[in-house]
């Protein structure tokens, strides 16, 4: 099974994994697709370019990418404006009201919380490019949209792809014409930021805007090799996945926590809720006693983009310590509901491929 994707990013099969998880991209990348490393939650560059580094001695010599968070409208360094001052306090109020209820624990004494929100800003998310630039990365992608045109420049000039995720066929239109290289399509059923329109009726629609000009990456609700043939039958030159490597081996040795994966395995297709909480952008996430606490009736409407980030980073930090499974905050796909197992790249991959070839074969007897 190869397609046009192939020959440009250097991979065997035409399958795109994004994922916060070095260890996850790596095994994608050694079983022949093109794993892509999230940069969001590095905070500063010297930890990033110490997981590059890694990822370049354990790719077995195979492309990899990364995603960076480039929103265009965050201030940036040598902005004057206090972001946390921003907040209003009953927002602050409710979340520590909320944390209280649903039993979660302060962290311990003495525990650095950090500044989760740092990897969200626009000039963080250049730093995550200078770094990614020093290493041979095959593809930097860009959740928010189109990159800035220098940063497309830079790219160009290393050799290096540019992708940006589209919910619309006008955002499509908009990316190619700064110059990007490959447009995910992603669908409303997707994990994390995604838009209105469905997987199905996006991708030909995006496909028949700039299909001609750029290869279309299909994403949003894609967990198995019929799947990845049905994006190949709308057009798409490969698929991108993100939530299915959530349930791997590989993805629990960089979190380390258990509780997450347990709450995934355990939820169906319908136990997810696209909602403004997680970053102040319609995101979809696991249903769990936290967001269920968003929609009530006390719930402050959230806060834009960087403001909600600053508002739950803590609140974040605690549940993930909590390993409460009743009450994570994670953003997952309604593809959740064939995530019933915890299970390792390589055994995923060899199915999802088998699966397509099986698919592909068999809708080509049809007459």
């Amino acid at each position: 099974m190869r397609t046009d994707l192939c020959d440009r990013l250097g991979i065997e099969h035409p399958m795109v994994a994004f994922t916060p998880s070095e260890h996850v991209a790596a095994a994608v990348s050694r079983a022949g697709g093109l794993g892509v490393l999230g940069c969001v939650r590095f905070n500063d560059a010297a930890e990033l370019d110490a997981v590059l580094d890694w990822m370049d001695r354990n790719t077995g010599d195979r492309p990899y990418g990364v995603d960076v968070v480039m929103p265009s409208t965050v201030p940036t360094e040598g902005s004057d404006v206090d972001l946390a001052a921003m907040v209003p306090q009953q927002h602050r109020d409710f979340v520590r009201r909320t944390l209280d209820r649903l039993g979660v624990p302060e962290l311990p004494a003495g525990q650095e919380t950090g500044d989760a929100v740092l990897g969200w800003l626009h000039s963080v998310a250049r730093s995550h490019v200078d770094v990614a630039l020093r290493h041979p990365v095959a593809l930097i992608a860009n959740a928010l949209g189109s990159p800035p045109p220098d940063v497309i420049g830079r790219a160009h000039e290393r050799g290096v792809q540019v992708a940006a995720l589209a919910g619309k066929a006008e955002h499509a239109r908009r990316h190619v014409e700064q110059g990007v290289d490959l447009v995910v399509a992603q669908g409303h059923e997707a994990g994390g930021h995604t838009g209105e329109i469905a997987t199905m009726v996006l991708v030909p629609e995006i496909v028949d805007a700039v299909g001609d000009r750029a290869p279309v990456l299909a994403a949003g609700g894609i967990g198995s090799g019929r799947q990845i043939a049905a994006a190949l039958a709308l057009g798409a030159s490969g698929a991108w996945m993100g939530s299915y490597w959530l349930a791997t081996r590989e993805y629990a040795q960089t979190t380390g926590g258990s509780a997450m994966q347990r709450a995934l395995v355990a939820a169906g297709s319908d136990d997810t809720v696209r909602t403004r909480i997680y970053t102040g952008k319609p995101a979809r996430l696991l249903k769990t006693r936290w967001t269920e606490a968003w929609s009530e009736p006390d719930a402050p409407e959230p806060l834009p983009m960087p403001l909600q980030n600053i508002l739950v980073s803590e609140a974040h930090q605690r549940i993930s310590a909590a390993e409460d499974p009743e009450v994570v905050s994670m953003p997952v796909g309604q593809v959740v509901g064939r995530m019933n197992a915890v299970r390792g790249v390589e055994e995923l991959m060899g199915e999802l491929l088998r699966e397509a070839d099986d698919t592909l074969a068999r809708l080509g007897r049809l007459r």
